[in-house]
Formats: C-alpha cells, sequence, structure tokens
C-alpha cells in the first residue's frame, strides 16, 4: 500500500509538470490526459483511505519526508480527487480548443496534487513544500489570462497576501527547531513545544491558515480571485487551497488546546468572519463576489470547529462545503459563458433558461443556506454543539452566522429563478462535459445528506478519532433548521429588497469592506516608503561611504607606490649591491694557485688555535 500513497501524490503532480512544461504541443490531448490523471488518482485515492498506509523517506538530516493517511486525511483524499476530476471535466468544455489547455490543465493537476501533499504530510517540512507549490500555481492559474493586466494584478494580489501570510509557517518551524521538542518537524510532536517556543509555533500555524483560507483580516485577496477562470475558483474554493489552512487548524487541534490562547482566538475569528463576511455577501450585487464572500464565511465555520475542538463537525464542513461550492462556482462559470454577465439582476431567469444548471444551482444553494436535510444544516450543527459546549455566546455568534448563509443562498436563487423582465425560452443545450460535473456534484450534496444521520455522523467521529465531539440535541438540530428555512422562505417571498440598507451601509459591505485598502493604507504603503527611505539611505549614504572608502583606497595606493615603494625599492637595491660586493671579496681567494690555498688553510688554523686559546 505505501506504493500506492507514493502513487497519489506523485501521479498529478508528474502528468501535471509534463503538460505544463510542454505548452502548446500537447494542447490537444491535454484534457482527455488530465481527466483520465483525475480519475486515476480518485481510485487511488479510495483505495488508501481504507488501507491507511505510512511511508517516510530521508529528505534532509533528522528532517524525514512522511506521508500518511489516516482517518482525517482519507477523508480528505478523497473528497479532493472526487471534486478535481468532475472540474476538470467541466473544463474540458469551457476551456475552449484555442486556449492554452495544456498549460492549463497541467497547473490544475499539480494545484490538486500540491493539495493532496498537504493534507498527508506528516511532517512541517513536506507541508511546508506542498503549501509553496499551491502558492505559485494559484497565482499561474488566477492569472491565467495573463495579458489581462487587471486579472495580472489580482493573481499578484492574492499570491502576496497568501505569502505574507505563509511566513508564519517558517516561523512555527523555526520555533519547534530551536525548542529541540520536535527535532523532526512531525506534525503530531508540534503540541509538545513548551513555554515561548510554544507561543511562536501557534502563532505562526494560525497566521499562516488565516492567510490561506480568506479569514479577517486576510479575506480581501479572495474577492480579487474571482478574475480568474470558473473552473480555478471552483477548485481553488472547494477542495485545495482555500480550505487547506481550515484543515491544518483541524490537524493540529491539540497544538490549539494545549496553548491555552490558540483555541479561543481561532474559534471567535471563525466566528467573526462567518458573521462579517456573511454579511458581506448578502450585499453584492455579483454572483460570484457573493460566492466568493461566501466561501470566506463558510470556512469561517470550519475554523470555528477547529478552536472549539469541534473537529468531526468541522470535517462534515469541509467535505459537505466542497461538493456544494464547487457546484455552485460550475454554475456560475456556465451562466457567464451563456448569457456573458455574473451581476444578479441580469441573470434573472437564468435557472428557467437552463434547467440543468438551475436545479444543480438550487441544491448547492441550499446546502450552503443549511436548509434541512441538506448536508451543510447537520455539519453546522455539530460543530455548533461543540461551540456550545465551549461558550453559549460563541454559539449565538455561530447560529447567527448560519442564519446568513440563508439570507444570501435564498437571494442568489430569488434571482436567477425570478422570471426575467422579457421572457427568452430559448436556451442553446449545456454539453455532455458540462452537465455530467453538474449532475454527479448534485448527487453528491444530495448522497451527503446522510451525514445528518446520528449513525453516520458517529462513524465519521470514530474514523478520525474525535471523542470527543459532544453530541447535538435534537432542539439544536430544529432551532438551526427552522431558522434557516424562516430566513429563506422570508426572502423568497419579499426578495431582496427587504435588504435594501442605507448606502452608506451597504457601500462598504459590496466593497468587502474596503479591507484590500485598509492592507494598502496600513501595511504596503509603510512597507513600500520604509524601502524607499532605505533605498535612499543606501544611495546617499552607503553608495557615498563606498565611493569614498575606494577614492581614499586609490589614494592610499597612488602614496604608497610613490613613498613607501621607493623606499622598498632602496633598500632591496642597497641589500642586493652589498651582496654582490661580498660575492666579488669572496671570489678574490679563488686563484686556483695551490700554494695559495695553503696559505689560507694555515691562516684560518691559526685563527682558530687563537680562538681556542682565548676561549679558555
Amino acid at each position: 500500500m505505501s506504493a500506492l500513497l507514493w502513487a497519489l501524490v506523485a501521479l498529478p503532480l508528474t502528468v501535471g509538470t509534463l503538460l505544463a512544461v510542454v505548452g502548446r504541443p500537447a494542447d490537444r490531448y491535454a484534457p482527455a490526459v488530465a481527466v483520465g490523471t483525475a480519475v486515476a488518482a480518485l481510485g487511488l485515492a479510495v483505495a488508501v483511505a481504507f488501507e491507511h498506509p505510512r511511508v517516510e523517506a530521508p529528505l534532509l538530516e533528522g528532517l524525514p519526508a512522511g506521508l500518511a493517511v489516516d482517518g482525517l486525511s482519507g477523508l480528505l483524499v478523497v473528497t479532493v480527487t472526487a471534486v478535481t476530476a468532475a472540474v476538470l471535466l467541466f473544463s474540458v468544455a469551457d476551456i475552449g480548443p484555442g486556449e492554452a489547455r495544456a498549460r492549463f490543465f497541467g497547473l490544475m493537476l499539480l494545484f490538486g496534487g500540491a493539495m493532496l501533499t498537504t493534507v498527508t504530510a506528516t511532517t512541517l517540512t513536506v507541508l511546508l513544500m506542498a503549501w509553496e507549490v499551491m502558492g505559485a500555481t494559484s497565482w499561474a492559474l488566477i492569472g491565467h489570462w495573463w495579458r489581462d493586466p487587471e486579472r495580472a494584478d489580482a493573481a499578484r494580489t492574492a499570491f502576496l497576501t497568501t505569502r505574507a501570510a505563509d511566513l508564519g509557517l517558517y516561523l512555527a518551524a523555526g520555533a519547534a527547531l530551536a525548542s529541540g521538542q520536535a527535532d523532526s518537524l512531525a506534525l503530531d510532536e508540534l503540541p509538545d513545544t513548551t513555554g515561548a517556543w510554544s507561543v511562536l509555533v501557534t502563532a505562526g500555524v494560525v497566521v499562516a491558515a488565516f492567510g490561506k483560507s480568506a479569514q479577517l483580516p486576510f479575506s480581501f485577496w479572495l474577492s480579487r480571485a474571482m478574475r480568474g477562470p470558473s473552473p480555478v475558483s471552483a477548485l481553488l474554493h472547494s477542495a485545495t487551497m482555500v480550505v487547506a489552512g481550515a484543515y491544518l487548524l483541524l490537524r493540529l487541534e491539540p497544538l490549539l488546546a494545549r496553548s491555552g490562547w490558540g483555541g479561543p482566538v481561532v474559534a471567535w475569528t471563525g466566528a467573526a468572519t462567518a458573521v462579517v463576511l456573511g454579511l458581506v455577501a448578502v450585499a453584492q450585487a455579483d454572483l460570484k463576489q457573493l460566492l466568493a464572500a461566501s466561501t470566506c464565511a463558510q470556512i469561517g465555520f470550519m475554523v470555528l470547529a477547529a478552536g472549539a475542538g469541534a473537529v468531526t463537525g468541522g470535517t462534515l464542513q469541509l467535505i459537505a462545503h466542497a461538493a456544494a461550492k464547487s457546484l455552485a462556482f460550475l454554475v456560475a462559470g456556465v451562466w457567464l459563458t451563456a448569457l456573458g454577465t455574473k451581476a444578479l439582476p441580469a441573470l434573472r431567469g437564468a435557472a428557467r433558461r437552463h434547467r440543468t444548471a438551475g436545479i444543480t444551482f438550487s441544491v448547492a444553494a441550499l446546502a450552503l443556506a443549511g436548509v434541512p436535510p441538506l448536508a451543510l444544516w447537520a455539519a453546522k450543527d455539530v460543530l455548533l454543539a461543540g461551540a456550545l459546549e465551549d461558550n453559549a455566546a460563541l454559539y449565538a455568534v455561530g447560529l447567527a452566522g448560519a442564519v446568513i448563509s440563508a439570507i444570501y443562498s435564498a437571494k442568489a436563487l430569488w434571482f436567477v429563478w425570478r422570471p426575467a423582465p422579457v421572457t427568452d425560452d430559448r436556451a442553446e443545450p449545456l454539453s455532455y462535459a458540462t452537465r455530467l460535473p453538474l449532475v454527479t456534484l448534485a448527487v453528491a450534496c444530495a448522497a451527503l445528506t446522510v451525514t445528518s444521520f446520528p449513525p453516520v455522523r458517529d462513524a465519521v467521529e470514530r474514523v478520525i478519532g474525535d471523542e470527543a465531539q459532544p453530541t447535538p440535541y435534537a432542539w439544536e438540530f430544529a432551532l438551526s433548521g427552522a431558522l434557516a428555512v424562516a430566513a429563506s422562505a422570508v426572502i423568497w417571498i419579499r426578495g431582496p429588497r427587504l435588504l435594501a440598507l442605507p448606502g452608506r451601509i451597504t457601500a462598504p459591505a459590496s466593497e468587502w469592506l474596503a479591507l484590500e485598502t485598509a492592507a494598502r493604507t496600513l501595511l504596503v504603503r509603510p512597507v513600500l516608503r520604509l524601502a524607499d527611505a532605505l533605498a535612499v539611505l543606501d544611495d546617499r549614504v552607503l553608495d557615498r561611504a563606498v565611493e569614498g572608502v575606494a577614492r581614499g583606497s586609490v589614494r592610499l595606493a597612488k602614496w604608497t607606490d610613490a613613498r613607501v615603494e621607493r623606499l622598498v625599492d632602496g633598500v632591496v637595491e642597497g641589500v642586493a649591491g652589498g651582496a654582490r660586493a661580498l660575492g666579488r671579496l669572496a671570489r678574490r681567494p679563488q686563484t686556483g694557485q695551490l700554494h695559495q690555498y695553503l696559505a689560507q688553510a694555515v691562516a684560518a688554523f691559526t685563527v682558530l688555535a687563537v680562538v681556542l686559546v682565548l676561549v679558555r
């Protein structure tokens, strides 16, 4: 089984790299190869999910590369590969033959392969490498149409924002190594760090997770990411990069619990994001922006679950959200292609014109709304039960976020099902490659309703080993379900005009609370000003200092050549002249006459005898 685990990770990464490198010559074959690879990866994921293999290989001294599939990662690898296969199948029809298909499908496989590596990594070293690949491929995919300056700028904003938060993982890795209690950087060893090192590890993980999952205050980058192709949005929001942070927090829930402060900070941030970004979604008049804000809000529930220790509820939320959100974004892509718009007022009647897309979008929207018995209703109640066990106020805020979910979902449904002012029943039929993934994901959303049944929920709880998960009371299910149905019904009957608020309130909300402007004002501009100041310091002070030292060195060299070198040359020439004179004197006795040599010897022995007499 270890070979299957290596193959699960290596297959999409290898094929994706080859397609991206080969480029346009492989455009013709790229869709079939990519879909086939995704389906094969799904089969491998199902196999390893049952067997739970573990593998390890040497990487750096004392830092091995480890992969493993356990209860939590087993559920996630199946989710990731299934959604990736459906999205790639849809992309066959959405990304036309004139596009750079090999590059697109190759990057999508790399994107999915990096997420598979992330969820199976057992060490922070491997997770960091996958984290980096995921960030790089997301930048390339969001900016797929790179000739458009706005799309390129959106990709750059998303990349730089998440990269800034990713530094937290490096901080966590450094603190873990410095503590000496997690020498191999194994994820299950991180909770063992103590003291100040534990604070740094926890803080680094939390910041990196918030950035990747677009939680407050990092949420704005997800709005800009909507510039990418619809399949990219579907995969990005559902089962890959944006849920990676939530997965990491669920995986490291023991670290949050042991830190003492990490759990409450994470739980309240998730609850605040669910409410605030839910209100942002309500204020949107653009379908993709509504769905993007709802992603932040829905992932807020997963983050809340991690902070409250409700890992089972967070996992159920992640799985169900992956199916619902990928379905919603794919349908949004269908309407954008068919009708040329994503503005909600212009989409009136879209569900009536494209019934397959309309029905499947309704399944996704009702799931996001938490309407019984769809899966997100059950998942929210399971995680809210954990929040209630932890803090009643946290439960109340989370319940408010769930009600807001019903409001923005019902708003989207009202527009797409409302008859258009001018009825036009003609609609181009959807292709097989478009209908199949939509229907498949809709069936998956419907099938996930079984998670509301206690036996299935308990089985998931046992699979992931979350024995501390509290059991929801019947009144919790009834309350949240009734509130979701009531909120949806009111919006459906009265229409979005019920949500009309003064412009001074709706304008900031529709602009995502000006979070990007705030980030540029409070962070980007001061950093750039500091960089400019350092550049001035470098140009005017350091450069001049270096040039002054250089000029001084040249002058010193010239003075040395003029004065010191002449003195040294004179000394050398004097020594050489003395040596030549001594040489001439030494050659004078060498006449070649034997009697002169004898006289020299007698003189030498005489001198020696005198010396010996004097010494005695």
